[in-house]
């Protein structure tokens, strides 16, 4: 189990036009942007309130993740990211328990934290991304 110290790290947000998502939070919210960085074929902006983010994703290429799921769903929730305390022992346990993972070792993500996809399938269909962190 890896136990208490999990807690939501962002959420991500497909989108097809980045700066137009941004005008409620920007206007309303008054909340700025972080500088933008790419990852997995998407350029990504977040918005950070409070302790959690909100991961703004925009397809740089074609046959990425996020453009797929702009293709198939539209612009929408892409995945809830949970950081906990170690990640290789949070997917050792999701291997040991048998639930489906997409990657089944940790890769680099966003900001070059390390990251790792368990399917939707094993978890009441949302997407979740598993990161390290305190």
């Amino acid at each position: 189990m890896i136990g208490p110290g999990a807690r939501v790290a962002h959420v991500g947000i497909a989108v097809t036009d980045i700066r137009e998502a941004l005008g409620f939070y920007q206007d309303i919210l008054g909340i700025e942007p972080e500088p933008e960085t790419n990852a997995d074929g998407a350029a990504i902006v977040s918005l950070r309130l409070g302790d959690v983010e909100l991961e703004f994703m925009r397809p740089t290429t074609h046959d990425g993740p996020v453009a797929k799921f702009l293709e198939k769903r539209g612009p929408g929730i892409h995945h809830i990211s949970l950081r906990v305390p170690d990640l290789e022992a949070a997917l050792s346990e999701c291997q040991r328990f048998g639930y489906r993972l997409i990657d089944k070792k940790p890769r680099p993500g966003a900001g070059g934290r390390l990251v790792a996809f368990v399917h939707p399938k094993a978890t009441g269909g949302v997407l979740l991304e598993l990161t390290e962190g305190s």
